[in-house]
């Protein structure tokens, strides 16, 4: 009989004294140390949760974006990548289409689906709050195609995020 067939992983010689999952199994990652080095747009502020950079990840990427009171983003799409985006507080006006014609609201708890290569613009719809979301995308690094040719409905507004740690330029 082999290792394997005794329950033994014979990937385990890495830390032998040590339970098999202890390096290799559930990872936390504390909200505050997300990682804002990832593609960025104009109007949101994006942060890495889960990616293979960070945790290994080979088919998700998770994270979260705020966009501030009455601000909207710059039109992007994530390429071949599914999207999924939670709202946790404020209003999310989505825009999507070839020239963002297409509209539609979300509020915490709702779930926003974003199919592949969809040009969209994210909006806050709250004047007077932050919009936060959760995002998960279908593979393991964020893609993101910023698009200059569209004209959007709704123009993007340049919001600098400024907090203790990020200085306005």
């Amino acid at each position: 009989m082999s290792d394997h067939d005794h329950g033994h992983d014979p990937h385990d010689h890495d830390h032998p004294h040590e339970p098999r999952w202890k390096h290799d199994g559930v990872r936390v990652i504390k909200g505050d140390r997300l990682d804002d080095n990832t593609a960025q747009t104009p109007g949101m502020y994006r942060q890495a949760a889960i990616n293979h950079a960070r945790v290994g990840a080979q088919k998700l990427w998770a994270g979260t974006v705020t966009i501030q009171p009455n601000a909207k983003t710059g039109v992007h799409h994530h390429g071949a990548l599914e999207s999924v985006i939670f709202v946790v507080r404020g209003r999310a006006r989505m825009r999507w289409g070839d020239r963002l014609e297409f509209v539609a609201e979300a509020e915490p708890g709702d779930f926003i689906f974003v199919p592949p290569y969809v040009p969209h613009q994210e909006i806050n719809a709250d004047p007077g709050n932050p919009l936060e979301c959760v995002l998960v995308r279908s593979d393991n690094e964020a893609v993101v195609v910023n698009i200059d040719t569209v004209d959007p409905v709704e123009k993007p507004e340049e919001v600098y995020w400024v907090d203790p740690i990020h200085k306005h330029p």
